[in-house]
Parts: structure tokens; C-alpha cells; sequence
């Protein structure tokens, strides 16, 4: 393990981040939403601003040196593996828009229902440009932790796909079975991504052997677990003693930072007639298990950004799980319903188009996401929910 010096931080690796080294830990847990994940770009420069302040205004601040475990879902796998990369925010921006653009292209050949909307071989081509075809989720390329939430759908099971070094199935296993470090980057990433009717599964062979057919397994989004926001997925990664962290709790030793995709518009569906109830119960389902998700957390931390849950339980700032917080927890998100939008961006009165914005890919709404996006940052976002506890070491 090792540590670099900028000229206002120590600026740690991968296992200097990760080690239970009774330092304060840091997570950030970016949500899935398709073309979406433009919005949390906007929070997410806002963030990088405020935390590069904090550190002496340095030019070399990145978040994936205040963050020791950066969690995505889908697109936010995408910009969580580029973060930990050591990408600056705008950086990422740039790209995000002209893969968008790519990626999302329309084709009246893709029209029907026996095959995905759109062709997987321009976007792993993509990601196999911006992380390298050989870089792999174990190497050297990636500064901090990261945790990759996909689904095998083959099993039924939600596998999170870390870099962690101690982690069980890290390394190679006896009978040829593949360590997690040794997978493809740019694959794991596309595992998550592999959203049902617009991205085909994503086949990643788990084991190989001498004299025997190699064994794959079929992933699709993580976001049809019930992980599309992985914030709770990454404190149980980071603390449970299964998973090899184990880091302590507390709402002085973990903070928690949640950035949402927007909330898409519950009475909006984008679907054909015909597949209208099963869209429309699939979304149903995962906004429920999100609002759970959001609940748990607020239950079990103290959070400067809590909202209320409902008229009955409140916002749960005094009626914590455990009694005391186990973290420090702040959610940000843009409520994408037309009173919201409107309320925060007044300009926007066109219903039709509200209503647009809860697409997951259509690129036109790019620049109205990320504006919105913006717009909610410089609102919500405060130098002040960072407590100067998780302030970086100086150098």
C-alpha cells in the first residue's frame, strides 16, 4: 500500500482506501436511470466543487480521493468506474453526452419485441475506449474502491462485483472459477447496464478449465434488483464481516452520499398499449422498493438532507433504528413531477415536455436534465453537510 502527496492532501490508493484502518470512511452511491445519469453529473460538479474548496482549492483534487468506495447501479456504474479512475466531473460530462448520443441512436431495424432496442456492440465499443480493453476491475487504473451492482439473471441473484483485494471472491478458486479482479472492466460495467428490452444480457464466463466448457453467467441492469439505488447495498458491503471491509459505524466514522438520476413522474409511461400494465407494475415496484431504500437510511443515520417519508413517520430525524446514527447520510435528487420541475425551473411549462424528462433514452433531454440538475445543486448542495471530520489528511 501507498500514499502520494499533492500539495494540500495525501492522496491514498485502492487498498489504503479500503483497509479498516480506523480512519473515517466515505461512500458515494450513484443510482441507475439511463440517460438520466446526466442530472447527477450536475450534482455530482456541484459536489466536486464544494469538497475541491474544502481541500485547499487544489487542482489535483478528485472525488476518488475523498471517496473510499464509489457504488453504482447502470449508469451510475458508468460514471461511478470513471470517477474511481480518477476522471474529473467535467471530464466525464463530455463523454457521457457523446456516448449518449451514440449509444441512443434510434433504428427502425431494432423495432419490435423479440430484441433489444438498441445494439450493445456500439456501447461496449464505447466502454471499451474509456476504460481500455485490458484494464481489468482488480487493476492498478482504478485509485479507490468500487462496487458494481449488477443481476445474474440465470440464478436470480443481485451479484455486487467489487475491487476489494480481501474480498472472498476476489482472486481465482480452485476448479477454475474466475476472481472478480480478473474480469473485464469495461464488461462488469456493461453487465450493469444491460437493461431488459433495450440492452441484450451480458454473457461473462465465471470459470474456465482445462478440458471443460468454459462456465458463463447472464447479467442484466442491476437496477431490476432491488439495488438500483445501491447506497443500502454499499453500507452492507462496507460493514458486514462477510464482505471483508468491516468498517465501523457511526455517524462519525461513515458518511453515506446518495445521488439520484431524478425521480421519474410515477403516472408517466413510456410503453406500448399492450405492455402498459407490465411497465407499468415493474416501475411501480421499483419506486416503492426506492422509497424503502430512502427510509431504511434516513431510519438507521443522521442526515442534514432528510425528507419527509410520509404524514405519519415524518422525516425520521428523531426515531432512529438503533437509537444513535450508524452514519452520516445525504440524499440528493430532482423530483421530475411537472409541479417540481416547475418550481425550480420556471421557464418549463410545456407538460408534454415535463413529462419527456422521465425517459430513460432519449437524448434530446439531455441539456434540460442537466440544467435542471444544476439548478437543484446550487439549492441543495452546502459545504456544510460534509462534516470536517471526513476532511481529507493534509499533506
Amino acid at each position: 500500500m501507498s500514499a502520494m502527496r499533492s500539495n494540500a492532501f495525501l492522496i491514498r490508493d485502492r487498498d489504503r482506501h479500503l483497509a479498516n484502518d480506523g480512519r473515517p470512511k466515505r461512500i458515494l452511491a450513484l443510482d441507475g436511470g439511463g440517460l438520466r445519469g446526466i442530472l447527477s453529473l450536475a450534482l455530482l460538479q456541484k459536489m466536486e466543487d464544494v469538497l475541491r474548496l474544502r481541500h485547499a482549492d487544489s487542482a489535483d483534487f478528485r472525488l476518488c480521493h475523498y471517496f473510499d468506495l464509489i457504488a453504482g447501479t447502470s449508469t451510475g456504474a458508468i460514471i461511478a468506474a470513471t470517477l474511481a479512475m480518477g476522471w474529473t466531473v467535467e471530464e466525464i460530462r463530455r463523454k457521457y453526452v457523446a456516448l449518449g448520443k451514440r449509444v441512443f441512436e434510434k433504428s427502425l431495424l431494432r423495432k419490435g419485441l423479440l430484441r433489444a432496442k438498441y445494439d450493445e456492440a456500439r456501447l461496449i465499443a464505447e466502454l471499451k475506449k474509456v476504460y481500455g480493453a485490458a484494464t481489468r476491475l482488480g487493476g492498478p487504473e482504478l485509485g479507490t474502491g468500487l462496487l458494481v451492482v449488477t443481476k445474474r439473471i440465470d440464478t436470480g441473484s443481485p451479484w455486487p462485483i467489487s475491487n476489494n483485494p480481501r474480498g472472498q471472491f476476489f482472486k481465482a478458486l480452485p476448479g477454475g472459477v474466475l476472481g472478480n479482479g480478473d474480469y473485464p472492466l469495461w464488461q462488469v460495467v456493461r453487465a450493469s447496464t444491460a437493461a431488459p428490452a433495450f440492452f441484450d444480457p451480458e454473457s461473462i464466463t465465471i470459470a474456465r478449465a482445462a478440458g471443460y466448457k468454459p462456465v458463463a453467467g447472464e447479467f442484466v441492469d442491476g437496477g431490476v434488483s432491488p439495488f438500483n439505488n445501491p447506497a443500502l447495498l454499499a453500507v452492507m458491503y462496507a460493514t458486514m464481516k462477510g464482505y471483508r471491509l468491516a468498517w465501523p459505524t457511526g455517524a462519525e466514522n461513515l458518511l453515506v452520499v446518495s445521488i439520484g438520476t431524478g425521480a421519474a413522474d410515477p403516472s408517466v409511461t413510456h410503453a406500448s398499449v399492450a405492455a402498459k400494465q407490465a411497465i407499468d407494475a415493474l416501475l411501480s415496484m421499483m419506486n416503492d422498493t426506492a422509497a424503502l431504500q430512502e427510509t431504511l437510511l434516513q431510519w438507521m443515520s443522521s442526515s442534514p438532507t432528510a425528507r419527509p417519508i410520509d404524514g405519519e413517520v415524518g422525516d425520521l430525524r428523531n426515531d432512529l433504528l438503533a437509537g444513535a446514527p450508524l452514519m452520516t447520510y445525504l440524499r440528493y435528487n430532482v423530483d421530475l413531477r411537472a409541479e417540481s420541475v416547475r418550481r425550480l425551473d420556471p421557464t418549463m411549462r410545456d407538460t408534454k415536455r415535463i413529462e419527456s424528462l422521465s425517459a430513460m433514452d432519449d437524448p434530446e433531454n439531455m441539456a434540460v436534465l442537466h440544467r435542471l440538475g444544476v439548478l437543484a445543486a446550487e439549492l441543495d448542495i452546502r459545504a456544510e453537510h460534509f462534516p470536517a471530520g471526513f476532511d481529507l489528511p493534509r499533506a
